[in-house]
């Protein structure tokens, strides 16, 4: 169901309500979901209200719903959870004349309210009350700032609307330019106090303190070292030299640590991004390096990782605040820079591939997990038909199409482009790990041949909706007991090991999926399979044929096994072969299903081996 993550998701519930989606998309770059049945144009399409606009909120989607507000909180009730986690819930009149933010109001719903709201020349009704009187939102400083203490916000805010006055301290107060230009009521003699501060501050319920990101912690350490012994080296140096980790804008180390558990989870735990630098960059530091290091150079081509890290995270206007600090097997560094970080513009990340498979290719039996992956990512590797399946989702994204048959190469091309720290999805259909490109991926890590960068990447694998279960839900349910499957191409797999399989899955009774089962230089495997078959069941037994499953020219036959004909067969089938005990049933509409029953009949006509 998913679109572009990052994108509102404008909901429609009614055709009538299309025009005025559509300009709301056009103007804040949104996509319109429509409830199908009722809305005929839209770019998506969902089923079940509740389900729909479920899905989109807990997949952080910014939702503008032009519905009843009254309809939309109790539609998405049961979802709320952590209110500084939700993102932009908002209702829209249908005649567009009032537009009100419920849920993620500091995190941009007021904002997103106020330009839909111009654009259709209506009134954003924003009841959050910060900013309505004040113009700022306390507990959601701007980009490049951070609230040390938010559990104390609320408090804060209660006594400012109360009518207290409010002090402004500490040394970055004059570069805190979105408080200066507030409409917070200031004064000498306020007491409330916002400090805005590089030194740590204790906060209080009538105190906020607020940080400048601008902090670079640089780390060093052996391979495997112990997250606590990290953690705690970063958490001392930071404290003993008055710094607040809260204003760390990222780690950052030597891209030869980019895949170092200790590392990740530090960034993880911190809630900042990991970042990595080539040992080219870090030795360009050395002249600003307080220790450099012979034998440091020797092991990883770089006179000095901590400090150099931090050092080109900051840039030439930083400076190092905080040498090289050591504990058994680790070393950090801090470095400030003269202005806030953007951490995820520095250096490059680890890099993340996700290798999905996306079904048949229609985004119904799609899972939300491979569309909200693709989603994210930053570039599409696929078989060239595979990420024209993905139609609207491939938008705004690198594609880099391969022809069918160049499998490795696809692969290869998408671990080296994570390795550049880029977000990749190769994309399968099917399911990823089902003869497919996952099993290629782990081979590659495991052969070599790679770069080190791509040896380092985050992987994750996503399932999807294999043929084999694509053409038994459309044919009823062959897979009912147990079942294996075999490919017949013999490119990977040689031809005696697959003659073998046969006999052995024809003999043990399974369920059979074919896959592969025909080339157009390969023809003589299937009628093989076929002839085992005949020896070891009857004549009778339904046959599935399915192809161009769940796309245009999807086809479902069911023949009995004698009267397979290979001809009927082209490589975009998938062929599953009942057990002895399948069977087929029809319904009053004429309509003929196949089932292979849960437990097999004793000669009595019992069942036994029943499966609860």
């Amino acid at each position: 169901m998913s679109g572009d993550i990052n994108r509102p998701a404008v909901v429609i519930l009614s055709q009538t309500h299309q025009a005025l989606a559509q300009r709301i998309a056009a103007h804040c770059g949104g996509e319109v979901y429509g409830f199908r049945g009722r809305v005929h144009q839209a770019d998506r399409f969902f089923d079940d209200v509740r389900t729909g606009l479920v899905t989109l909120f807990k997949e952080k989607r910014p939702l503008v719903a032009i519905m009843a507000s009254g309809a939309l909180i109790r539609l998405l009730a049961d979802s709320l959870e952590d209110k500084l986690n939700e993102p932009p819930v908002l209702a829209v009149a249908e005649d567009g004349s009032a537009v009100v933010p419920l849920l993620g109001g500091h995190h941009g719903a007021n904002d997103l309210a106020r330009e839909i709201a111009l654009a259709l020349d209506g009134f954003a009704a924003i009841t959050t009350a910060g900013d309505l009187r004040f113009g700022v939102a306390l507990d959601q400083p701007p980009s490049g700032w951070v609230l040390a203490n938010p559990q104390d916000a609320k408090s804060v805010m209660a006594s400012l609307l109360n009518g207290e006055m409010v002090r402004l301290e500490g040394d970055l107060a004059p570069d805190a330019d979105w408080l200066q230009n507030s409409a917070l009521p200031f004064s000498n003699k306020g007491s409330v106090r916002l400090i805005v501060s590089r030194d740590p501050v204790q906060g209080d319920g009538q105190t906020l303190v607020f940080h400048r990101r601008d902090l670079i912690l640089g780390i060093g350490c052996e391979r495997g070292v112990e997250v606590e012994e990290v953690a705690g080296l970063a958490a001392q140096t930071l404290r003993e030299a008055n710094l607040p980790q809260s204003a760390v804008a990222c780690v950052t180390s030597i891209d030869l640590k980019a895949d170092e558990a200790a590392i990740l989870a530090l960034a993880e735990h911190w809630q900042v991004p990991a970042r990595f630098f080539a040992a080219e960059k870090l030795e360009a530091e050395t002249p600003r390096l307080q220790n450099p290091s012979d034998i440091v150079f020797a092991e990883v081509g770089c006179h000095g990782v901590a400090e150099g890290a931090a050092l080109a995270a900051v840039g030439p206007a930083g400076d190092l605040v905080v040498p090289k600090q050591k504990s058994k097997r680790a070393t950090v560094a801090v470095a400030r820079a003269d202005k806030s970080v953007d951490g995820a513009g520095v250096g490059r990340s680890r890099g993340h591939l996700s290798v999905v498979g996306i079904g048949p290719g229609s985004q119904d039996w799609r899972s939300p997990e491979v569309s909200h992956l693709v989603a994210a990512a930053d570039d599409l590797v696929g078989y060239s038909l595979y990420l024209d399946l993905l139609e609207d989702l491939a938008n705004g994204k690198k594609r880099h199409d391969f022809d069918l048959g160049k499998e490795e190469d696809r692969v290869r091309h998408a671990m080296e482009l994570a390795g550049e720290g880029r977000n990749v999805a190769l994309v399968c259909s099917g399911d990823a790990g089902i003869y497919a490109m996952a099993t290629l991926v782990f081979e590659l890590l495991q052969d070599g041949g790679l770069s080190d960068g791509a040896r380092r990447i985050s992987i994750q694998v996503s399932p999807g909706i294999s043929a084999l279960q694509a053409a038994a839900a459309r044919a009823g349910a062959p897979l009912g007991h147990d079942f294996c499957t075999i490919s017949l191409s013999d490119l990977l797999t040689p031809w005696p090991v697959i003659q073998t399989r046969v006999r052995t899955a024809a003999e043990g009774d399974f369920v059979i999926a074919f896959y592969n089962p025909v080339s157009r230089r390969r023809r003589t495997q299937l009628a093989y399979a076929k002839d085992v078959l005949l020896a070891h069941r009857p004549a009778d037994t339904p046959v599935i044929l399915a192809t161009n499953l769940g796309r245009q020219g999807e086809t479902v036959r069911i023949v009995p096994l004698c009267d397979l004909h290979i001809d009927d067969v082209d490589m975009l089938t998938v062929v599953i072969v009942g057990s002895s005990d399948s069977r087929t049933v029809a319904t009053g509409d004429g309509r003929k299903w196949v089932y292979t029953p849960r437990g097999y009949a004793a000669k009595d006509g019992t069942k036994i081996g029943s499966v609860a």
